[in-house]
């Protein structure tokens, strides 16, 4: 989330939800401290070092239940909660500890709504995660989480404490209080929008030919006029970095905190105005999907790709991924290609985008974990950290998944449809707790192993300029601003502002090209009105007291 490309203008990926707030402050009563997160505050303030935590490692006297979140994607076929590998992880893990692993499904399109209502509910898995700091801090605020023992940590997990102590360390406090632990996230990116190779070609153009916004458009209107589609969109909804391409380079470090926000849009800025009047005008002249409001989920989108309706769809490029094969069926003689990042640019602008933080997860303790289940958790981090069971669940079976070349890296059979086949991600949902993407020793390696993963058989030139082009714009790319405090105002009217966002820009884009500016400006004024101005007074206190980085 992320997503990330700064081609925003064409993203057809929708990430995570925020719409649910059902889970008050104060979950951390004087009981529920005493009984959850004591344990914890004691070996801190004692300073406890190894040997002084219970020893777990013949298994614990009585059976713990283990909840782990993973996100369903509704992939077909596919059980998140029982399938070869969580049944491999109770068998080699769960049996030899004493702990029964149960994968908790979070829906990936709704995963704030669903966290929300398991924690009311008193269902929440052990671990609370999220990918962005803002609905993490807000997790923070409601006080569903347990301060941490960094000792307790690295005593139970010292390889995981070792990859990820020090990212623990730096960013893992919030008022002083130690509450997040992280999953790394290694400098790499397969989020791609790809294009109709063979439409953009039959308009006399080339792929390499969109060096710009206005270049796209042109291309779009050729589209039109030729009958042959138009450019896919979506609901913006739950994460909003719509408008980078938009903004002057370079963005002040302050403006960036004010108005960069995963969990609140932007409605207000000059950069949003230039985003919107552009959908407008490609709303009004018959260049984009015209119920693209409707399209509120990945699988929306793409089944308006694969039908051969839109031109482009942008997703996470898996070398198990069947959009390919899906269009082909609807369409035999489509081509693809990558969108090259310069297309949403406007001339004379950089292709600015979205920076990952150094983390993956970021991740909490369940207030209402006991310190027999936080003890697991550490327990499978470490087991989960072993590089032996880290490649397996990133790469299923010697000799049936995939076979070991000259270099040792996982050459993945495509056609394997037995027992053991991976979730159309690699598995990474569950392998995500650690690390963002497969590692293996030496970076080189690495790197070819990724375009491994990344690329479906016959589509590797898309994965090599995936690559390529995030290479290419990397000195444009900034991360959002952390807060260390929380910001009340954003928990009190996100959810709000999330569903009037949507209202007010689709109404915005909708409207006439001559009735833009009135529609926008009384749009403004009510997004501001219902709460917006408030956030940002509460961010530029935050901003001018230093409390960002």
């Amino acid at each position: 989330m992320s997503k990330r490309s700064v081609y925003s203008l064409m993203m057809a990926s929708v990430m995570t939800a925020g719409l649910l707030a059902g889970c008050s402050g104060g979950n951390n009563t004087k009981d529920t401290a005493e009984a959850s997160s004591k344990p914890a505050e004691t070996a801190a303030a004692t300073n406890q070092t190894e040997g002084a935590y219970p020893d777990y490692s013949k298994g614990f006297e009585k059976k713990v239940s283990l909840d782990i979140p993973v996100y369903e994607r509704a992939y077909e076929g596919w059980n998140v909660s029982d399938n070869y590998y969580t049944r491999w992880v109770q068998a080699e893990f769960g049996d030899k500890y004493n702990i029964e692993v149960n994968y908790v499904p979070i829906t990936r399109s709704k995963e704030v709504t669903d966290f929300e209502q398991l924690l009311a509910s008193h269902k929440a898995p052990d671990i609370i995660f999220h990918y962005d700091m803002p609905q993490a801090l807000t997790y923070y605020g409601e006080d569903v989480m347990q301060p941490l023992d960094y000792a307790e940590i690295q005593n139970y997990a010292p390889t995981y404490w070792k990859n990820m102590g020090e990212t623990i360390e730096q960013y893992g406090t919030v008022d002083d209080q130690k509450t997040f632990f992280f999953a790394a996230r290694p400098e790499a990116d397969n989020f791609v929008n790809i294009i109709r190779k063979d439409w953009v070609e039959k308009v006399g153009m080339k792929v390499e030919d969109l060096t710009s916004l206005e270049k796209y458009n042109e291309m779009l209107a050729k589209w039109k006029e030729a009958g042959l589609g138009v450019s896919g969109g979506n609901l913006l909804q739950n994460f909003f970095n719509f408008n980078y391409p938009f903004r002057k380079w370079p963005v002040d470090a302050k403006y960036r905190a004010l108005y960069s926000d995963l969990s609140v849009a932007d409605l207000t800025t000059e950069e949003t105005e230039a985003y919107l009047r552009n959908l407008n005008y490609q709303y009004n002249n018959g260049l984009i999907d015209k119920e693209f409001y409707l399209r509120n989920d990945e699988p929306k989108i793409k089944a308006e790709f694969v039908a051969g309706k839109t031109g482009n769809f942008g997703f996470y490029l898996a070398n198990n991924t069947d959009v390919f094969a899906a269009t082909l069926q609807n369409n035999p003689d489509a081509e693809f290609a990558v969108v090259p990042p310069y297309a949403g640019v406007p001339e004379g602008n950089k292709p600015q985008g979205r920076a990952y933080w150094p983390f993956g997860f970021i991740m909490g303790i369940n207030y209402e974990s006991t310190p027999e289940e936080r003890a697991a958790v550490w327990m499978y981090l470490e087991w989960l950290s072993q590089p032996e069971n880290l490649f397996k669940f990133q790469n299923g079976i010697e000799g049936e998944n995939y076979t070991l070349d000259a270099d040792g890296i996982a050459l993945k059979n495509p056609d394997y449809k037995g027992e053991a086949v991976l979730a159309q991600n690699n598995n990474k949902d569950y392998w995500g707790l650690v690390t963002e993407i497969a590692q293996y020793p030496d970076e080189a390696k690495t790197r070819k192993a990724n375009l491994r993963n990344w690329a479906p058989a016959g589509y590797e030139p898309l994965a090599d300029d995936l690559v390529k082009y995030y290479d290419e714009v990397a000195e444009f790319r900034t991360p959002d601003a952390l807060f260390n405090v929380v910001l009340e105002k954003v928990n009190e009217y996100k959810a709000d502002l999330n569903t009037l966002f949507q209202e007010l820009y689709v109404k915005v884009v909708l409207a006439p090209e001559a009735e833009f500016d009135a529609t926008y400006e009384a749009a403004k004024k009510t997004y501001l009105e219902a709460g917006y101005q408030e956030i940002l007074d509460e961010k530029q206190a935050a901003i001018d007291a230093g409390k960002f980085r």
